[in-house]
């Protein structure tokens, strides 16, 4: 297929700005123009959809956002993973990130963290302008329903990523702000509650399911919302609504039903099944894959962060970025399913042997075979210490990253065909995840909670041994939890788990771990735990996000800001 760009003017506030998308098909077949009036939009419905196929896409607001590319629907693939404001991973080279894992994130200083209040209410005023003037659009009754129920999903969406990073925000509904308006009523600020704001999202995903496509095809490229997206991402926010921080720390057993029916709706869809051709090749499939609910795809004319670089090892010319912490290494279990342990003196002597085959797509440690040779962390004389070229490169944890780095691909000169690899915003392992915890939470860990989480511990290529038996509720808690933790590891989960399950203010304010490895005059090795990032700390306001001041200050301080930020 050829590759066609098409350029669409992003309305905000009404003010024109261009951005463009490179499409993975031909979506449309026409010039692309400087500028695209809005009555030209509203007066050729193939327009009007390369205007709805832009809302998947963000505009940059700060540095190192897309590397030269637009942003996705979420944060995805950049030089700073979200994972690296987690107990995951540290960013290397900081990059406005160290300040926020050392407890110093305010409404003046955001950091990686401040483009969601002003990029989500954008796109949000996108979606309202196509959905109030869908209408003038010349087109078929079936087809301005399913672009409906697009731009609703795409704008639920968004709201979603508001409520998960702020709590409490504005519901502007269909509302299409203009300049010139008069913003001074202080109605125009008020924040819904955090029920009353799940409860529109969800009901506008309920909305947008009903209408989207089962699949893709056709006219509907891979990419685009469908059924299983908007049924996914239902999921995921009910799941979140019945979860400790959404609500008060109360435990409402309906609340985790209705989660629990959530996600069993995708698994009734009998659409979707867990990857059996390897852990690590989940995330390199070209194209979709059975597990593949929602991604965003690129390719080589429409590329991202060139992976193999940014987070490469400094012996391979690489640049560390998100290197993978001690305390995420130490949570992998052992083979046989038993807990890895410092204190054994057998795997304190090996402590990369027998481990969960996921460990091993994961996370890029001394010793690890890659490339054309071994890894090597050591000291003194390891090529990819401190120690080896380009230092300043080096690990600070001991550790880099392996898991969606795509081998075939060089780490020297990789810019014009590195940075391919999808992003996958919803997978069918997640689902199941989400399932587990909300059945055990609302019953109890019965026959349906052990198969949902065995089935992602059994598949081809990880094979690690069923959950005991006769686990109680809060073991089964337990589980589930560090089965997130593995499974869904470096995919922007960790940050908002331990936050709803409002254990952040323990595992956050746990030191950056790593490992130091010492190599003797004979071979042998000692590791020793060390500090990656020093004074690492969480407050309890850092469970929400600050709204950044300047918004605040646009708003003529009508706008409140989130509690414990003054």
């Amino acid at each position: 297929m050829k590759n066609k760009k098409i350029i669409i003017p992003l309305l905000a506030l009404g003010l024109s700005a261009l951005t463009t998308i490179s499409c993975k098909e031909d979506y449309l077949d026409i010039v692309p123009t400087d500028r695209v009036s809005d009555a030209s939009i509203l007066n050729d419905s193939t327009l009007f959809e390369s205007y709805v196929i832009n809302r998947y896409l963000g505009v940059r607001l700060t540095n190192k956002e897309g590397d030269g590319n637009v942003p996705g629907f979420g944060r995805g693939f950049e030089y700073a993973l979200w994972s690296s404001l987690t107990d995951e991973s540290i960013y290397n080279n900081d990059d406005n990130t160290w300040f926020i894992q050392q407890g110093q994130l305010s409404p003046e200083n955001t950091g990686i963290a401040g483009t969601f209040w002003g990029r989500s209410y954008r796109s949000i005023r996108e979606c309202n302008y196509a959905l109030t003037n869908i209408s003038e659009v010349g087109m078929s009754e079936s087809y301005e329903k399913i672009l409906t129920a697009e731009l609703r999903f795409i704008r639920a969406f968004r709201y979603h990523d508001l409520i998960r990073n702020y709590g409490q925000v504005v519901l502007m509904g269909d509302k299409v702000s203009q300049l010139g308006e008069d913003f001074s009523d202080p109605a125009f600020y008020e924040k819904a509650s955090l029920d009353e704001g799940l409860a529109y999202v969800t009901a506008e995903l309920d909305a947008a399911a009903a209408d989207l496509p089962a699949q893709n095809s056709g006219n509907w490229k891979e990419g685009r919302a469908t059924k299983g997206a908007a049924l996914a991402l239902n999921a995921r926010l009910k799941l979140y609504a019945a979860s400790p921080l959404y609500t008060g720390g109360q435990n409402d057993a309906q609340k985790w039903q209705e989660a629990a029916q959530a996600a069993k709706a995708v698994m009734d869809m009998q659409q979707y099944s867990l990857y059996q051709g390897g852990y690590g090749q989940l995330f390199l499939t070209p194209n979709s894959n059975v597990e593949t609910i929602f991604a965003r795809y690129y390719n080589i004319n429409s590329r991202h962060t060139a992976l193999e670089i940014a987070n490469g090892p400094n012996g391979y010319d690489g640049w560390a970025g998100n290197v993978p912490l001690q305390n995420l290494v130490d949570d992998y279990e052992m083979m046989d399913g038993s807990d890895f342990s410092w204190d054994n003196p057998e795997q304190a002597a090996a402590p990369y042997e027998n481990r969960d085959p996921r460990f091993y797509e994961t996370v890029l440690y001394n010793g690890a075979d890659y490339r054309d040779r071994q890894v090597e962390t050591f000291i003194p004389g390891g090529r990819d210490s401190k120690d080896g070229p380009a230092n300043w490169n080096t690990t600070k944890s001991g550790y880099y990253l392996r898991k969606f780095v795509d081998e075939s691909l060089p780490i020297q000169n990789p810019w014009n065909v590195a940075g391919t690899q999808n992003w996958t915003y919803f997978r069918y392992a997640e689902v199941l995840l989400n399932y587990a915890e909300a059945q055990n939470e609302a019953v109890g860990p019965d026959a349906t909670v052990y198969d949902a989480v065995n089935s992602i511990r059994s598949r081809t290529g990880v094979e690690m041994p069923d959950l005991p038996t006769g686990l109680s509720q809060s073991e089964m808690r337990e589980r589930i939890r560090r089965e997130r933790r593995i499974e869904l590891a470096f995919e922007e989960h960790r940050y908002y788990d331990v936050r709803r399950w409002m254990t952040a203010d323990v595992v956050e304010n746990k030191p950056a771990y790593g490992i130091e490895i010492i190599k003797a005059e004979d071979g042998s090795l000692t590791y020793n735990r060390m500090v990656s990032l020093q004074g690492k700390s969480f407050s309890t306001q850092h469970y929400w996000l600050p709204i950044p001041r300047a918004e605040i200050l646009a708003s003529n301080s009508q706008l409140q800001q989130n509690p414990g930020y003054n």
